[in-house]
């Protein structure tokens, strides 16, 4: 059994550590970015995206929906839509 990398709780997280965190590459968050306007991440200073607990939650979800539940992009979009907007994600 494989131990999960414990990431210590932050305010921000730079997309590599977001990545190593919830096991996708930089690459797919970075085009889910494009496709979930939910999605924003702000930048640091130095241009980096940065990621809170809020978007890490939304990215879980996203996961969630694409790998675990079958989704499509489309079909997760329109998911995503109507949990933030029920409250349902966390607000």
């Amino acid at each position: 059994m494989a131990a999960k990398a414990r990431i210590q709780k932050r305010l921000y997280y730079k997309i590599g550590e977001a990545c190593k965190a919830l096991d996708i590459q930089p690459y797919v968050l970075r085009y889910w970015e494009t496709e979930f306007p939910a999605l924003s991440p702000s930048k640091s200073r130095s241009g980096q995206r940065v990621y809170s607990e809020k978007e890490l939650g939304i990215i879980r979800r996203i996961k969630e929906l694409l790998y675990g539940e079958g989704y499509t992009i489309a079909g997760a979009k329109k998911r995503l839509e109507q949990e933030l907007e029920s409250g349902v994600l966390g607000a």
